[in-house]
């Protein structure tokens, strides 16, 4: 067996899954950012764990706390393939129930230190930390290959981009041989990489330890009281000092056809979390969701295929330049560059326009939406204009510095109880 294949076998995947996402506004309102939709039928959490699954990781613990049940159910419907009489795992660690003290966890790396005794039961060599909120593909095995043959203690998932950009991260010094040198949380002055002033290292916040110095670390941070039992606040800056941390690009292990950019985003504000679901109806998205050789594993609801309906001038059910998921029917309903996701039913003489519509959701009848973002579950009332009064939008909706209105059915029914 070829030795990449056995060092995964012989590893972990540590999803840290509790954040809220509160820069996503209304859309996590009733869940946690990982359990967010996205792409017309995943969710973000999807792409963490399918890398893992892809890179020959069967053993998987995700760590939950915020409003958890959405991310939980969706877990159990759509992950439980997984096969203990393969040695094959996939553990959901609820804050919750923890410790005898202790309800939440304090910092990324109390969440590890909770579970160490889950961990063990794994009996693992290696653990790769991974965040369970972005959208990206990466063969795991690269990084963990690249650490165990370095020696470093931990190794640092870091993407290149642009120096002005920098400043939203934390950034990694590196020297010519991967060797993290220092590392800053959202510097002012980013330091440049070692071949090209212009470009920085931005950490990604994935992480691979050997679990015999990981776990030590972490009993040992467990009795810090001056620490904030983080990863990136406190664990890696003390590894940084001491010399033992490394650097693994990105673009060394992403996953992407010949040719094509990498591609990562952090879909944590309403315009991005827009602009990366519309960017997927593009001629050739730099996401691809078609790679039958890295498939984004989600659970698939049992849908009847997607149903156009009317053709009459003014009333024509059409799609263009859009995506449209299984079980949508489309009446009567211009739809353009817009992302339709499970179960989506639009009405005659209704139009969309660059909108992400989430799952059964109801556009009825002569309703215009563009620009916009509309949750789970919403009944779009007859008539309604959204995106071309960016004031009167915002009377009603939440609308995002770049004009994307957020619609939920909470605002909907303020507005009709206000307007009577």
């Amino acid at each position: 067996m070829p030795q990449n294949r056995r060092l995964t076998q012989r590893s972990m995947a540590f999803v840290l899954a509790g954040g809220r996402g509160s820069r996503l506004r209304e859309l996590t309102d009733r869940r946690v950012k990982p359990a967010v939709y996205f792409g017309g039928k995943s969710r973000i959490i999807d792409f963490a764990l399918s890398n893992a699954m892809n890179s020959g990781i069967r053993k998987i613990a995700i760590a939950t706390q915020y409003k958890a049940h959405s991310l939980i159910r969706h877990l159990q419907r759509g992950w439980t393939f997984f096969r203990a009489e393969r040695n094959e795992f996939l553990d959901i660690l609820p804050a919750s129930q923890r410790m005898d003290n202790e309800n939440w966890y304090r910092g990324t790396a109390d969440a590890v230190t909770q579970n160490i005794d889950i961990v063990d039961s794994y009996d693992v060599d290696y653990i790769i930390i991974l965040a369970g909120d972005h959208i990206y593909k990466m063969d795991y095995e690269v990084m963990i290959r690249e650490h165990a043959e370095s020696g470093a203690d931990v190794t640092v998932g870091c993407l290149t981009v642009p120096r002005e950009e920098a400043s939203a991260f934390g950034v990694m010094a590196t020297d010519a041989s991967g060797k993290i040198t220092s590392f800053l949380e959202k510097p002012k002055d980013p330091p440049s990489t070692p071949e090209d002033p212009n470009l920085a290292l931005a950490s990604m916040g994935i992480y691979v330890f050997s679990w015999p110095f990981l776990r030590d670390l972490l009993r040992r941070d467990a009795e810090d009281p001056n620490s904030s039992h983080d990863f990136g606040h406190d664990l890696i800056p003390a590894i940084v000092a001491r010399g033992g941390a490394r650097a693994h690009r990105f673009d060394e292990s992403c996953v992407r056809a010949p040719g094509a950019p990498s591609y990562w985003r952090d879909v944590g504000t309403v315009d991005a979390y827009w602009q990366a679901n519309i960017d997927l109806t593009n001629f050739t998205p730099e996401l691809n969701l078609w790679d039958q050789d890295w498939p984004i594993w989600t659970y698939s609801e049992m849908t009847p295929p997607a149903k156009f309906i009317h053709d009459e001038e003014g009333r024509r059910g059409s799609a263009v330049s859009s995506m449209v998921s299984g079980g949508c029917i489309i009446s009567g309903t211009e739809v353009r560059n817009s992302l339709l996701f499970t179960q989506v039913h639009t009405n005659s003489f209704a139009t969309l326009d660059h909108a992400v519509v989430l799952p059964y959701v109801v556009v009825n009848r002569h309703a215009r939406l563009h620009r916009a973002v509309i949750d789970r579950g919403v009944v779009i009332p007859e008539g309604l204009v959204v995106g071309e009064d960016p004031e009167d939008d915002a009377k009603w909706f939440r609308v995002s510095e770049k004009g994307i209105t957020l619609i939920t059915q909470e605002m909907l029914d303020k507005r009709a109880a206000s307007l009577g």
